[in-house]
């Protein structure tokens, strides 16, 4: 397989897990499961209705720093990153 090939499967394969994690916190965790995730309480708030407030917003947040190292760390993999001066 060629090298730009490997890449864009890694690259790929990183994206699909990002956007399934995505998916599950916003879609499934915050409207269809909701009721399920309130019989769960945390610090007093239930469950779905934190995910739906807040919760899904610091899972995002925290896929934008994942996906950044990740990707940095394929870059490098692969030497298709740009040099730091």
């Amino acid at each position: 397989m060629s090298k730009n090939k490997n890449y864009w499967q890694a690259n790929l394969r990183l994206m699909t897990i990002c956007l399934v994690i995505w998916f599950v916190v916003s879609y499934l965790f915050g409207i269809i499961l909701v009721d399920q995730l309130n019989h769960i309480r945390i610090a007093g708030y239930k469950l779905g209705f934190w995910f739906a407030q807040q919760g899904s917003i610091y899972v995002f947040v925290a896929l934008i720093f994942f996906y950044a190292s990740r990707m940095k760390k394929l870059d490098r993999e692969h030497d298709v990153h740009e040099d730091d001066d």
